[in-house]
């Protein structure tokens, strides 16, 4: 089942990454469909995340916990950086397509999901003094995902390390942006509605 092979070979891009990346936009050993795949299950391990953890290592509240602000979160974040980053690279000769950034960034979340599902059930049986252990392996997914982001941009695009670091770091400036323009447009749309809203009423009476 091809699909089945496409998610299986995540686990070769996450130890071999130059390979790895090369084949997901060379050779198409990768999917759109498995890389929305790690996405979900990457939002479901921060969801889980926050519900199960051991009360130690676990400083959410369950009644602050809210499903649908951590499925929007990564969810944005994925798509902020991809949007952003694709936006860069068109204007510094990047050759990887938005479909392949895409792909890429949903590849580079597998960390994530190999150790932070582990971590759940390890919280539950260590004690505060082997917590150091918990938080090692907690930053290590994070540290490797970004290794892998940062990797998967310089295979997609054909950059070099100084190029990709540049691009990296305009991609966040670039996210930014975004979010800033989004919220400006929102904010004006809702003073909009509500000077409509004004008007109506002022005409009703």
């Amino acid at each position: 089942m091809r699909y089945g092979r496409e998610l299986k070979y995540g686990l070769h891009v996450i130890f071999h990454p130059f390979d790895g990346f090369w084949d997901l936009k060379r050779e198409h050993r990768g999917s759109l469909s498995a890389a929305l795949t790690f996405v979900t299950l990457t939002i479901i391990a921060m969801t889980f995340e926050k519900q199960f953890t051991g009360f130690l290592f676990n400083s959410v509240r369950l009644k602050d916990i809210n499903v649908v602000v951590d499925i929007l979160t990564v969810g944005m974040v994925y798509v902020l950086w991809c949007v952003a980053n694709w936006c860069l690279t068109s204007l510094m000769d990047g050759e990887g397509k938005m479909k392949d950034i895409f792909i890429a960034m949903g590849y580079a979340l597998i960390p994530i999901i190999l150790i932070r599902f582990p971590l759940i059930l390890v919280s539950k049986a260590i004690t505060a003094e082997e917590g150091v252990f918990y938080q090692v392996f907690a930053n290590i997914s994070y540290i490797w995902t970004g290794i892998l982001v940062f990797f998967g941009t310089m295979v997609t695009h054909q950059y070099s390390f100084k190029k990709t670091v540049v691009t990296c770091v305009g991609t966040v400036l670039g996210m930014a942006i975004i979010m800033f323009i989004g919220l400006l447009f929102f904010n004006v749309i809702q003073q909009m509605i509500t000077f409509v809203i004004t008007i109506y009423k002022e005409i009703r009476f």
